[in-house]
């Protein structure tokens, strides 16, 4: 038992680092989203409340079945059916009824309520796949904010790790009276600066994973962690597109604009509906009824006897013609067609947003891989600088101020590349992302 105990404990001890020590790569997470999302949730209720409202347009083509029943005890005075006299007696009667109804015409409303139903389940489609664009995008930019925190860290890490190396050197040059202690307490200044600029990377870094824990509706944010791996600048072509061909390819394929759309041929056919109401309608009409009476005066026919023999049928049509209601009807039309106005309009000024947002989006794309090009130049340009001012340094040619100077430029250099890098990839994701293109894993 012991042997079993322990085999146990292990097990469940391998399973709980396995899952703490999880990565979570950038397809894991959206997929972990878009499952879990609360709003996206709430949308598919709003479908499957669509989907009810058709049931309910459906069934208005379908005739009106209904069957009432009927059992009473009539003690005391009470009139005799059979003579029509007034007497004193316990009496049973029973009575049963089928109706039917059915619409022949009714100005099309039904018709027009089906496919009013259909447009509302294919506008929920377009608003569940609008919400899940947002939420897709969401996690990409929270993805790259961990990222771009992590390489800042691995950059400040690095630097420090110089610093701490060339401090130890400069205190040896101290003790052998090369240098002066002023170049060993300038270093040692610029070492105190990179532990505090790592300690808030840290905090950045922990405060963007929380972020994004909290996004996939997770709650253990101590362990939660993302893959590591060479995140390089993915191959695209979008930037050979002009600003007006992406905006042209993003009418046809951004939800937002398909949920405008559908808004106006909904509102179209409410107006439909509202005339329907003003047109006569004609309905059929069917109904089957008969009773039973029991009394303990007289002897009566048996119970099928009388059914058979009291069954009453009754059929016919019933014409309604609207004449007036108070201008409800008519009201109900202008309405209507108010409402068709206010969704042209709506889809007008969400075409004028997209495409300030496209044109937004491919200048923040172009400006960042500019600034990320003129980074890594700079960056290159650095390291030359630094190189050449290290060799001076150590020659005795520049003092600990001036090599400072240049380590710092340098450390800028480096972390304006990581900075711009990250920031480049997110705009082009997003100008990828009004193209319709997939917000895919990239390496």
């Amino acid at each position: 038992m012991k042997k079993v105990f322990i085999i146990i404990v292990l097990t469940v001890g391998c399973l709980a680092t396995a899952t703490a020590q999880k990565k979570w790569t950038l397809k894991e997470c959206v997929d972990h989203a878009l499952e879990n999302n609360i709003s996206i949730k709430q949308s598919l209720l709003d479908r499957q409340s669509s989907e009810i409202d058709k049931n309910d347009a459906v069934g208005n083509f379908l005739p009106t079945l209904n069957l009432s029943a009927s059992h009473s005890w009539n003690i005391g005075l009470s009139q005799n059916p059979l003579t029509g006299q007034i007497v004193t007696s316990t009496q049973q009667n029973s009575s049963g009824s089928l109706n039917i109804g059915v619409d022949i015409y009714n100005g099309l409303q039904n018709v027009n309520r089906l496919h009013r139903a259909n447009l509302a389940l294919l506008a929920n489609q377009y608003q569940l796949d609008d919400i899940k664009d947002n939420t897709s995008l969401q996690v990409v930019q929270a993805f790259l904010q961990i990222l771009f925190n992590k390489e800042s860290l691995k950059v400040l890490q690095t630097q420090y790790d110089v610093t701490t190396a060339e401090l130890n050197r400069t205190n040896e040059l101290v003790k052998e009276g090369v240098v002066p202690r002023g170049d060993a307490l300038e270093i040692e200044a610029n070492a105190a600066t990179q532990e505090q600029q790592i300690v808030n990377a840290e905090n950045n870094l922990r405060i963007s994973k929380i972020s994004l824990a909290q996004l996939l509706l997770l709650t253990d944010y101590e362990t939660f962690d993302i893959a590591e791996g060479d995140y390089m600048i993915p191959a695209t072509t979008i930037m050979n597109n002009t600003p007006r061909q992406i905006f042209e390819k993003s009418l046809e394929v951004r939800n937002d604009v398909k949920i405008s759309e559908t808004n106006i041929e909904l509102a179209e056919y409410d107006l439909k509906i509202a005339k329907g109401a003003l047109l006569p309608s004609l309905s059929a009409f069917y109904g089957f009824s008969t009773t039973y009476f029991n009394s303990e005066l007289f002897n009566t026919a048996p119970f099928f006897d009388q059914v058979s023999d009291n069954k009453n049928h009754s059929f016919g049509v019933r014409l309604n013609i609207p004449v007036l209601n108070g201008f409800r009807n008519r009201n109900n039309v202008r309405r209507q067609k108010v409402n068709i106005d206010r969704a042209k309009f709506n889809l007008e000024q969400t075409k004028i947003n997209l495409e300030a947002t496209v044109n937004q989006a491919y200048n923040d794309t172009r400006g960042a891989l500019k600034s990320y090009e003129a980074a890594e130049k700079t960056l290159i340009a650095r390291r030359e600088a630094h190189k050449y001012s290290t060799e001076r340094f150590n020659e005795g040619m520049m003092n600990s101020f001036d090599f400072s100077q240049s380590k710092q430029r340098l450390e800028s250099a480096e972390s304006d590349v990581v900075r711009t890098k990250f920031d480049y990839i997110f705009r082009l994701k997003i100008l990828e992302f009004y193209f319709g293109l997939p917000l895919t894993d990239f390496k």
